[in-house]
């Protein structure tokens, strides 16, 4: 692996696994009140596009980063629909 790639691989990690805490947080606390449904939803909508666009230029790294952000994003947005 050059350097190169291992700045995108460590940025496309730092930026998915941030996600992480705030999802476990949702439902373990059952409490999203704080989050912006609007952000979430412009959010969720975005990493959709961006994980579409690494499949078509058939870019793993990009599509598999989006896809693992976008499991997370959901997990959150959800617990904003259900737990308010």
């Amino acid at each position: 692996m050059n350097w190169v790639s291992l700045i995108g691989f460590t940025a496309a990690v730092c930026t998915t696994a941030a996600f992480a805490p705030q999802a476990v947080k949702a439902w373990k606390t059952r409490t999203t009140r704080d989050i912006s449904l609007l952000m979430y939803l412009v959010f969720v909508t975005g990493v959709t596009l961006w994980m579409i666009y690494g499949i078509l230029i058939s870019d793993y790294p990009v599509t598999l980063a989006n896809a693992v952000t976008l499991l997370l994003a959901l997990v959150i947005l959800a617990a904003k629909l259900k737990f308010g």
